[in-house]
């Protein structure tokens, strides 16, 4: 195994997770080898691999499109690769298009001009075509970590959660991560750190209400996965961010320490 990796050494290389690479083995998408004591290690076309699966995923493509590629079943690669093409430039135009608007809207507030109604209803029609651009890609995604059944067992658990703007909730985690990222590098198990795991743990508080456990889990799966899908949506924070935060709350939680807002089960675990 001289010319193969330890997982923490394919880890700093490629970006991703050491649970990512776990889930794509889990999937069949790569194989790593193992020593006698279980530990993983990867050689040059297991880490060939993982390239391509990255490459593949930020074209569009499912795991399960993935899979089935690399296992020579038939993919309509075209039909895939220009659907995905058509959408990324309908948002670009979309994008383009609602900043056109709000430099228009800028200006004529700049100038003392009063707002016309026309305006207004662009700007407001726009935002709603981005963000159901935004809920179709999360459906995407979302896809690859949940099966129909939980993904079904989502929305019952949160179908009696209170209604609530998802802008303004997408808002406050966007103006938190901010905070967060230009405190960085920070402490995990400093007192700063404890602050904003209280405040990201106050905002899950709509999700951590109604959260089984498998359906935590496959939360943590999604995110820690975050660097094999994020720049597909917005999901109001980076990996950077969500991996200090996951360290943090770990350091919080194994010191004894109040993270929040968490599942009665995690509360009170059997």
């Amino acid at each position: 195994m001289d010319d193969s990796l330890p997982i923490d050494e394919v880890v700093r290389r490629t970006g991703l997770t050491s649970r990512a690479l776990r889930f794509y083995e889990a999937r069949g998408l790569i194989s790593p080898l193992r020593t006698g004591a279980g530990r993983r290690w990867f050689g040059p076309a297991e880490l060939e691999r993982i390239h391509r699966i990255v490459a593949l995923k930020k074209a569009g493509l499912t795991l399960g499109d993935i899979k089935r590629l690399f296992d020579r079943k038939p993919v309509d690669l075209e039909t895939l690769l220009r659907a995905q093409r058509r959408r990324l430039a309908k948002q670009v135009s979309e994008v383009a298009d609602a900043i056109g608007l709000i430099d228009s809207a800028l200006s004529r507030i700049g100038r003392g001009e009063p707002l016309d109604a026309a305006t207004l209803c662009s700007l407001i029609h726009d935002g709603d075509t981005i963000m159901t651009d935004q809920a179709n890609a999360w459906r995407e995604i979302i896809g690859d970590y949940y099966t129909p059944e939980e993904q079904a067992e989502w929305k019952e658990h949160m179908a009696a959660s209170p209604e609530f703007s998802q802008t303004a909730y997408l808002d406050k985690w966007r103006e938190l991560s901010a905070r967060i990222e230009a405190s960085l590098p920070l402490d995990p198990a400093s007192d700063i750190a404890l602050a904003f795991v209280r405040e990201w743990f106050g905002l899950l508080e709509p999700f951590s209400r109604a959260a089984t456990p498998t359906m935590w889990a496959g939360s943590m799966r999604l995110y820690d996965d975050m660097g094999a899908w994020e720049g597909k949506v917005d999901a109001g924070f980076s990996k950077r961010v969500w991996d200090f935060m996951r360290d943090a709350a770990a350091a919080a939680r194994s010191a004894g320490k109040d993270v929040g807002p968490l599942p009665e089960w995690m509360q009170h675990p059997s």
